[in-house]
């Protein structure tokens, strides 16, 4: 067997031949021939898919994979690692695109002659889409210049991306993310974290890889738009790569056969979604490596900048920001990452997504910028946050920082520089900011030119749960290359943190995007704007401009008062508890009923019985032990794991087990498809045999639940199995499961009136402290 064969794990012959995984250990003990592991470890080793895949059909027992788990699974066990098939499957993808007749020429025959025969027809496609470089050696695109040994294998990162030490250096101590950011932890402050190849970076010596310095025609290609590049005084970049290199025939040779799986996969969805499909379940299955923005944050922002011909995001990420700018003929994409693999997908993406010019390159941006010269027409930015790693000491001359040197802890200071450098005059950036930069005293020399010179032309409160870290309330900055210092400045401050939602769902992002965008296209059309109580106002600069130059919108926005829609909506929820109170019960000797429990139910097939924590290859949110206790939407993830997740459907009874309490939760239409978390046990009734109502609500018995829990010296935990309920006919079952649905409906108006009337007795404090509510006679 080739060593470089394709793997499996267990699970995944589980799921090829449609079985649970302990039938799978049952084969390997009971049948000699059953393949051998080839890597992995003891307890988890890993087979050669093909000796897999003949064994199982041998054995009669190879079940119809769906065409989606087949090529994820040859993607996923690559010799090469995933980013490495990810970025062959989206060459092949990006030329079954664009020339499909000639995928069809090179595809026919032995995969030796695919590997052999693609790199070549990739030249078609990739010097087209990305910009042709000057003319190197081997395999790579026709023109990047490779010196000898650059496209070894030795020397390629994994992704087919030419990988210098300097780019390994930054890609490990600073890599550059929005749409797929390496965790920086839970902390608000964000720490430099390394973004691993699947392969080691090896670093050829003597390597000028500069997209600049090598390819006059990577900024002068035909049809570019005059004015828009300054070639005679760009400076080289050394330490750039070209994001997508062309791979060799030997390396493209052990993916052939997911490439002609990716193939089939566009032919029943498209290419561009194949690669949408391929590149969500690599990020899903890497949870802790990235941290993926929100495609309405990126909407929003995109929308901030309007249309645009030439746009930039110098932290590209896998590209959520520029994929989410409205394409235009003739529209021009630029992008940079110092981490290659990320810059490589960003460019496959961007190119599947549309139509118009990619230019993408892999390298620090502040220290070696790939696009000196540009001049776009807007720049969405998503930069690392508190970074001190940026190259303050390189780059104390740089002629980007026209506003002031920005210090050590300034990194997002440095980045808005950057962005206002590379737009032409009157362009608009939108940045992703902490909140922070907006008051540190460390910035406030930076922040006040920025105002006196009309750069900063709006700041907004984003909403806590909006993106990453989500236990802060992030800024977006909304930047405009000065043409002429306005006559009366003034600056658009904004704040929608009140449409935040509950639980980690994200926030009303349909608010929030109409409340922004109607308020900042209002105050860019007049230069002012009316105050909004609680959401908007323009400040004079001048305001502004003080000892500490603050411009977060919190300090310079009063909140709501509190009489207006908390106290009316207040109203009505009380008003809909009074209706929902249960009328006076009278009392009665307690009842004798024959009992069973939840375990002899399961037995007897009246219920199915399952527990969560799996989050199989689902990208839906997951169901969470605090959801179930608050009464709030689903708002966990789970780590892609090789066991299917279980997911809620509506009926299904939730019961937590851990911490003590008698708490159950019926899934309702809008909860169904989520996956059930950690500590949690699904309930699955038979509707002919038991009401889910009637089993919440018996199971939600103090004593019952106490003879069912077991007790440590920390913790309290409920075996779900010991539960009782009577046994009663279905009729009978019925009107008590229609008694425990209105007390379920009287629960949640109280929990919902107790949440607003926190909010208005704040409103009140707020009012009177503030001088915006008087305190009356």
């Amino acid at each position: 067997m080739q060593d470089n064969a394709t793997e499996v794990t267990a699970a995944g012959i589980a799921r090829l031949a449609g079985v649970g995984r302990a039938a799978v250990s049952n084969w390997r003990r009971r049948h000699a021939d059953f393949p051998k592991p080839v890597g992995g470890t003891e307890t988890s080793p890993s087979f050669a898919l093909a000796e897999v895949e003949a064994w199982l059909r041998h054995q009669g027992k190879l079940a119809e994979v769906p065409l989606r788990e087949r090529v994820w699974q040859q993607l996923a066990g690559h010799p090469q690692g995933p980013v490495t098939a990810l970025t062959h499957a989206g060459c092949g993808l990006l030329l079954i695109h664009d020339r499909p007749t000639v995928w069809l020429e090179v595809s026919a025959g032995s995969d030796e002659r695919l590997a052999a025969m693609l790199p070549g027809a990739l030249e078609q496609v990739l010097v087209p889409r990305f910009g042709a470089l000057r003319s190197g050696r081997g395999g790579g695109v026709r023109g990047v210049h490779t010196p000898s040994g650059v496209n070894s294998p030795d020397s390629m990162n994994g992704s087919g991306v030419v990988n210098t030490g300097e780019t390994a250096h930054a890609s490990a101590g600073s890599a550059r993310r929005h749409s797929a950011k390496p965790v920086h932890g839970p902390t608000p402050v964000h720490g430099p974290a390394p973004v691993h190849s699947p392969t080691p970076v090896h670093s050829p010596p003597a390597v000028n890889t500069s997209p600049v310095a090598n390819s006059g025609a990577d900024v002068n290609t035909p049809g570019h738009p005059a004015g828009e590049l300054d070639t005679g005084t760009a400076a080289p970049a050394p330490h750039t790569t070209p994001a997508v290199v062309a791979p060799t025939g030997p390396e493209l040779l052990p993916s052939a056969p997911l490439l002609r799986g990716a193939a089939e996969l566009a032919a029943e969805l498209g290419a561009r979604q194949a690669f949408e499909f391929l590149l969500g379940r690599h990020l899903d299955a890497n949870p802790r490596q990235y941290t993926l923005t929100p495609a309405d944050l990126a909407g929003l922002m995109a929308d901030l900048v309007g249309p645009a011909g030439t746009v930039l995001d110098p932290a590209c990420g896998t590209g959520a920001l520029l994929r989410a700018v409205t394409p235009r003929p003739d529209q021009e994409l630029y992008a940079q990452d110092s981490a290659p693999d990320l810059a490589a997908l960003t460019a496959l993406r961007l190119a599947l997504h549309a139509r118009g010019t990619v230019r993408a390159a892999a390298g620090d941006t502040l220290r070696a910028d790939a696009h000196p010269g540009l001049h776009a027409d807007a720049v969405l930015c998503h930069p690392p946050f508190n970074e001190r790693n940026w190259g303050h000491d390189e780059l104390a001359y740089d002629p980007r920082w026209e506003y002031g040197f920005p210090a050590r802890n300034e990194s997002e200071l440095a980045w808005v520089q950057h962005a206002l450098a590379r737009l032409k005059d009157g362009g608009t950036a939108v940045l992703l900011m902490p909140p922070a930069t907006a008051s540190r005293r460390s910035g406030r020399r930076i922040r006040a030119d920025l105002l006196r010179r009309g750069a900063l032309r709006a700041v907004v409160a984003l909403p806590v749960g909006a993106a990453p870290p989500y236990n802060i309330p992030l800024h977006l900055w909304v930047l405009r290359r000065p043409e002429r210092a306005p006559a009366q400045p003034e600056v658009l401050l904004a704040d929608v943190g009140q449409f935040a939602t509950e639980g980690r769902g994200g926030p009303d992002w349909r608010t929030v995007r109409e409340t922004v965008l109607d308020s900042w296209r209002a105050f860019d059309r007049a230069g002012s704007l009316d105050e909004r109580p609680g959401l908007a106002r323009s400040v004079p600069v001048i305001e502004l401009l003080d000892d500490d130059v603050d411009f977060a919108p919190a300090r310079h926005l009063p909140p709501p008062t509190a009489a207006g829609a908390v106290r009316e909506r207040l109203g009505e929820t009380l008003r809909l508890t009074t209706d929902l109170t249960p009328p006076p019960a009278a009392t009665a000797p307690p009842a004798r009923w024959p009992l069973t429990t939840v375990g002899e139910l399961a037995r007897g097939g009246a219920l199915v019985m399952r527990t969560g924590g799996n989050g199989g290859h689902a990208r839906v949110p997951a169901l969470t032990d605090h959801d179930v206790l608050a009464g709030t939407a689903p708002s966990g993830t789970l780590a892609e794991s090789d066991e299917e997740a279980v997911l809620t459907q509506a009926g299904d009874v939730v019961v937590p087990v851990l911490g003590g309490g008698s708490v159950t939760r019926v899934i309702d239409d809008a909860t169904a498809g989520a996956a059930l978390g950690r500590n949690l046990v699904l309930l699955r009734p038979d509707p002919s045999a038991l009401d889910p109502w009637f089993l919440a609500g018996f199971l939600r018995g103090t004593a019952n639940n106490r003879q069912a829990s077991s007790y440590a010296s920390t913790a309290t935990r409920l075996d779900v199995r010991r539960l009782q309920l009577p046994r009663l006919p279905l009729d009978e079952q019925r009107r008590y499961g229609a008694r425990f649905r209105a007390l379920d409906d009287f629960e949640q108006a109280l929990r919902h009136a107790g949440r607003l009337g926190e909010q208005l007795v704040r409103g009140m404090y707020d009012g009177l402290t503030d001088g915006t509510v008087a305190p009356g006679r």
